[in-house]
C-alpha cells in the first residue's frame, strides 16, 4: 500500500477578493498561512518521499510550510508549470460576482465548473519570464477549459508521480483547485459531466491509499 495526498493551497489574496486567479502570481492571506499550518496538521505522523507542486507561489508557500511543519525539509520537491492553476484568461484578477452580472450566472457556472468550457482569451499570450523564460511562447496559454489543463497535469502524474508510488514511495502534491479536480477525475476515473460537481477547498488533505496497481484502496474525499 502507498499513499497519495493532494492539498489544494491556503486562501490566496485572490481568493479572498473573490476574484479569479488562475496563473496571476498571488500569495497567501493569513487566513491562508493557518489553512497551510492546519493541513500540516492534519498530515502529522506522516512522511513523503517526494512533494510536487506548480510554480505558482501561492502553493510553494503551502508546500514549504507542511514541510517545514512535518519536519520534511530534505525532501525533494519538484515546481513545474504543468500543476499551475487553469488559466482563466481574459477573467484573470476580475471579481466573480461582476462577471456573474455581466454574463449571467449559468455561464459563469459553465467557465467556472465544466469541462469543456473556456473562459474568455487574451489577445495575446503573457511574456515569457521567471519561469516562463524559456518557453516557447506557442505553448504559453491565453485561456484554457479543465480539459486543456487535464492534458498538461496528466501527464507530468502519469510521467512523474505515478512511477514513484509504483516504487512503493508516498507523493505529496500541492497544487490548485482545478489542477487536483483534473487529477481527482483521473484517479476515480469521474465522468466529464460528474466532475462539475467536485469541489476542493483551501487546505484540506485528500488522503489516497492505493494499491500495487494504483487502484484506490480508501479515500477521505467525501468524508
Amino acid at each position: 500500500m502507498v499513499k497519495l495526498v493532494m492539498v489544494r493551497h491556503g486562501e490566496s489574496i485572490a481568493n479572498a477578493l473573490n476574484q479569479y486567479t488562475g496563473w496571476n502570481n498571488v500569495g497567501l492571506t493569513q487566513e491562508g498561512i493557518v489553512q497551510a499550518h492546519v493541513a500540516a496538521e492534519k498530515l502529522k505522523g506522516m512522511s513523503f518521499d517526494h512533494v510536487h507542486t506548480s510554480v505558482l507561489k501561492r502553493a510553494i508557500i503551502t508546500a514549504y510550510i507542511i514541510q517545514d511543519e512535518l519536519n520534511l525539509n530534505y525532501v525533494p520537491i519538484t515546481k513545474t508549470w504543468r500543476l499551475n492553476e487553469r488559466h482563466y484568461g481574459a477573467l484573470r484578477g476580475i471579481n466573480k460576482d461582476e462577471t456573474r452580472r455581466e454574463y449571467g450566472v449559468e455561464q459563469v457556472h459553465q467557465w467556472r465548473r465544466s469541462f469543456y468550457s473556456i473562459p474568455p482569451q487574451l489577445e495575446q499570450p503573457d511574456p515569457n519570464v521567471g519561469p516562463y523564460k524559456y518557453f516557447d511562447a506557442r505553448i504559453m496559454p491565453v485561456a484554457e477549459s479543465l480539459y486543456q489543463a487535464y492534458q498538461r497535469i496528466i501527464p507530468y502524474y502519469v510521467d512523474q508521480v505515478a512511477p514513484l508510488l509504483l516504487d512503493g514511495k508516498d507523493q505529496l502534491i500541492v497544487a490548485h483547485g482545478s489542477t487536483i479536480r483534473a487529477l481527482i477525475k483521473y484517479i476515480e476515473n469521474i465522468s466529464d459531466e460528474d466532475i462539475d460537481g467536485i469541489e476542493v477547498a483551501n487546505g484540506k488533505p485528500l488522503i489516497y491509499e492505493l494499491d500495487n496497481k494504483l487502484n484506490i484502496i480508501s479515500s477521505n474525499r467525501t468524508e
